[in-house]
């Protein structure tokens, strides 16, 4: 994949314009999103390393809850987060939308989608799910991964009716029987799977979910380039105390989502990887080849270009040397 030079492009202009509440030179806030499908984030939080990075600045810390990939992204094109998590397709959807966001870093490789039914449903296979309901959040990686499960068997989302959700109430909706499958999201897929008798994970496919990505909104990166490097030092050392204590890690996630530490075991240390933090070749033939996806479905305007997006997104030349100092016992 052919690099691009960081922050080229209208991106950082559109961004800065963005921030132009809080980019005075004293007193701003970074904020910062959590998701319970980055355990990283709940770390950082958890030992409040982020707040300590930036403690000797004159810069604040904020937190704020993202539910969805479509809910970080919200919250990247109007500014209200300088940093925020989403799935790589959601990525390259918001960019290719004009939203001013690259990814230097990777906070994981999961597996942290599947579809997800109940043995009464009747539902075996994805070709079962033509004419069935099934919830799932637009713009989120469940999403995508429903709309590839479909390809594959032959179908298209019209074949189905997807019912629009948020992921817990995915979740509930299924357990209610208001519909037939899910395309479901950890931890909530995994405390499905362990504490309701007759879950079935139907379909399986880890080629399908696209990692998990850390989004820089440009004009932060291009006007405050220390500050990000802060938060991304600080994602290191927490991806590397994850690592080196599994358990813990998943204690933080049990506390924090109010799930068991069996069910937040089974999502960190059974199906999150966390050993690949800077995006790269992978990661953008990965989108290169769902980029059609977006076009096919309507989820970007009609003078995107998808395909054209994902050099645009993707940038681990700034993160690189984090990495690599983290790697040298740097901080």
């Amino acid at each position: 994949m052919e690099r691009r030079r960081f922050l080229r492009g209208t991106g950082a202009a559109i961004g800065g314009s963005l921030l132009a509440g809080c980019a005075g030179s004293d007193g701003r806030t970074v904020t910062v999103d959590y998701a319970y499908y980055n355990p990283v984030s709940l770390v950082l939080r958890e030992k409040g390393w982020l707040s300590a990075a930036f403690a000797e600045t004159d810069v604040d810390v904020e937190w704020v809850l993202s539910l969805g990939s479509n809910q970080a992204n919200e919250y990247s094109q109007s500014g209200q987060a300088e940093v925020a998590s989403t799935a790589g397709i959601a990525a390259l959807m918001a960019r290719s939308n004009g939203v001013p966001i690259t990814t230097p870093y990777v906070y994981s490789e999961p597996e942290w989608t599947a579809l997800v039914t109940f043995a009464e449903t009747g539902v075996e296979s994805v070709a079962d799910l033509e004419g069935k309901r099934v919830a799932a959040t637009r713009g989120t990686d469940p999403y995508f991964f429903l709309l590839q499960a479909l390809d594959d068997a032959g179908l298209s989302e019209e074949d189905v009716e997807v019912v629009h959700l948020q992921h817990p109430e995915g979740q509930s909706a299924l357990v209610g029987g208001d519909v037939d499958a899910w395309a479901g999201l950890d931890p909530h897929m995994a405390e499905l799977e362990l504490e309701h008798d007759g879950a079935e994970l139907f379909f399986r496919e880890p080629a399908y979910n696209t990692y998990g990505f850390l989004n820089f909104l440009d004009g932060f990166l291009a006007d405050h380039p220390e500050d990000a490097r802060r938060v991304l030092e600080t994602y290191e050392r927490g991806r590397e105390w994850a690592i080196d204590n599994p358990t813990e890690t998943a204690g933080i996630l049990a506390s924090e989502s109010e799930m068991s530490q069996a069910v937040a075991e089974r999502v960190f240390t059974r199906r999150t990887d966390l050993s690949e933090p800077l995006p790269g070749e992978s990661h953008g033939e990965l989108l290169s080849d769902l980029a059609p996806i977006l076009e096919r479905e309507g989820l970007v305007t009609d003078d995107a270009d998808p395909a054209g997006s994902v050099d645009d997104l993707l940038d681990p030349e700034f993160a690189a040397e984090v990495v690599g100092d983290a790697g040298n016992g740097g901080e």
